[in-house]
């Protein structure tokens, strides 16, 4: 990541989920610029929060208090920030929430509701924004992505899905957009694994606490991306060697994926705690005395990742790929023959 990037004082930014984790993390990358933000979450009180904390490291606020998964809310408030802080240059959609259940225990009202904030709240946000930017036919469009948009993993699918879904409605927009001769921009950055508070107040169906699956970054990592992707706009980014192997690996493996999560995924996202069997979560409801940048794992988490453009990386791919296809399906062969070996002999 650059940490020489120009600053933009004076511009106006808009986040969703600015409340807690990367949200939070990127209001505050932001504020230290000199932006002018509108900040997006369903807690007032926390947002107030933010907002103070905003505009002590440099950056002015204004807070509106709305689920994003509402459109006419989300339109309304992209109204107001235009009218108190002035034209807004960039819209950051980061809202999300999530069920860590197996799909055969996630309700269906779970599920929709996952879907509704997550996905349908990007395109709500992205439609607010560009009901502004195309006035003026600039202005760029960050959502905020993840690994499990290329490679969906047990016990997570409903926020899969989402994210899938949204890499989806950006390729759509963007070929729109080109065909307008527009100068609005659209890019999403895709995360690894972030120590955020969603693992401690997300509703979960499984025995022990969920946790991230490693390696794991801080969410300071993540809004740096942001705010570089905000500046240079280009198509993907992919954050971490986490995110580029879990893409890259699921161009050329899927099916050896496939097998490989089926036995690491469930473990990796547990902690050896018991889930009380009544948690507070924030599925339909916030909690705020779980709103800050941080989560649980601060021992483990990392305050460095490589930043590729995804492009670059899978044109790599393209120049190695008859190498990497041969080593990949020797290291599968090796695998999937040592696990035969293994259940033969028990």
């Amino acid at each position: 990541m650059n940490s020489n990037s120009p600053s933009m004082p004076g511009r106006i930014v808009v986040i969703t989920g600015a409340s807690a984790g990367v949200g939070r993390a990127t209001a505050h990358r932001f504020a230290r610029s000199g932006a002018r933000i509108g900040l997006i979450s369903r807690d007032e009180r926390a947002l107030n929060d933010v907002k103070s904390e905003v505009e002590a490291l440099g950056g002015t606020a204004a807070v509106a208090a709305l689920d994003v998964a509402e459109a006419p809310a989300v339109f309304d408030a992209a109204d107001r920030f235009a009218d108190l802080l002035g034209p807004i240059d960039v819209w950051i959609n980061d809202a999300m929430v999530t069920v860590f259940s197996t799909v055969a225990d996630i309700t269906p009202e779970e599920f929709k509701r996952v879907t509704e904030v997550t996905y349908l709240g990007c395109v709500h946000g992205t439609q607010a924004a560009l009901r502004h930017m195309r006035r003026r036919n600039r202005g760029v469009i960050v959502h905020v992505g993840s690994a499990l948009a290329y490679r969906g993993i047990p016990l997570q699918a409903a926020y899969c899905g989402a994210k899938y879904a949204i890499r989806g409605f950006s390729d759509s927009l963007r070929s729109e957009l080109i065909h307008s001769h527009s100068g609005i921009k659209i890019t999403m950055v895709e995360l690894p694994a972030v120590n955020t508070p969603q693992f401690d107040w997300a509703r979960t169906h499984l025995p022990r606490q969920p946790r991230p699956v490693p390696p794991v970054v801080q969410p300071e990592v993540i809004a740096d991306a942001i705010y570089d992707a905000s500046l240079r706009p280009r198509r993907e980014y992919w954050i971490g060697q986490s995110t580029i192997k879990v893409i890259l690996g699921n161009m050329v493996l899927p099916a050896f994926l496939d097998r490989l999560l089926a036995r690491k995924a469930y473990e990796g996202q547990m902690t050896k705690v018991p889930a009380p069997p009544h948690r507070p979560n924030n599925l339909n409801v916030p909690i705020y005395e779980l709103h800050r940048t941080h989560g649980s794992f601060d021992r483990e988490a990392g305050q460095n990742a490589l930043l590729v453009q995804g492009p670059a990386a899978r044109f790599g791919v393209v120049l190695a790929g008859g190498a990497l296809a041969f080593c990949a399906g020797a290291f599968a062969r090796h695998f999937l023959s040592s696990s035969a070996t293994r259940t033969r002999s028990k």
